[in-house]
């Protein structure tokens, strides 16, 4: 019979090497960053535009760039 001890306090899993069975051990990694972390929104209007900004070295989406000021008379 395979045994597998786990300690919270210590995070360690011992097994036993006299059984063939195949054993895994996974857990949950940390999240990666939301769409809000990586894009500045707080000046986002209606049809707002992603687009990097160099200045602050940031991507944004804000009235700067739309689907109307892409182009004159922009219509997507």
């Amino acid at each position: 019979m395979t045994t597998v001890n786990v300690t919270t306090n210590k995070n360690t899993v011992t097994v036993d090497e006299s059984n063939s069975s195949v054993i895994t051990v996974a857990t949950q990694g940390p999240q990666g960053a939301s769409a809000t972390d990586i894009i500045n929104l707080d000046n986002a209007v209606n049809r707002s535009i992603v687009y990097y900004d160099s200045a602050s070295s940031s991507l944004k989406a804000d009235a700067t760039w739309t689907v109307s000021t892409l182009v004159f008379g922009g219509d997507f």
